[in-house]
């Protein structure tokens, strides 16, 4: 009776059907949690290389402004005439992009 986990598997019997669950796991991990992060990651790098002066972003603090100068690892924007230098990863790619987005008229 205490000897069930010290069993060897049935002769014949493949190894690797031992492992398939496990591997399916680590496919539909990858598949819905590291692939789609990556993804974001890579879409949030390319929409702050795209920002250049005049534009309007949110920063993740909830800071609204508009970019007046652009460096290398910050932006200077303003915001109601005070002038405030954030760094480049503090901007909010979905709040940006809703700002920015083109108002839907409601249809009557």
């Amino acid at each position: 009776m205490h000897n069930i986990l010290l069993m060897n598997p049935a002769p014949g019997a493949n190894p690797l059907t031992s492992f398939l669950p496990l591997i399916l796991i680590m496919v539909v991990f990858y598949f819905f949690m590291i692939y789609p992060q990556m993804k974001k990651t890579k879409a949030q790098k390319k929409f702050r290389e795209t920002l250049d002066k005049g534009t309007k972003v949110v920063t993740i603090g909830g800071i609204h402004g508009k970019i007046t100068d652009v460096n290398d690892n910050y932006f200077i924007i303003e915001t109601e005439g005070t002038k405030l230098r954030v760094d480049r990863t503090s901007i909010s790619m979905e709040a940006s992009q809703a700002m920015n987005a083109p108002v839907k008229e409601e249809k009557k």
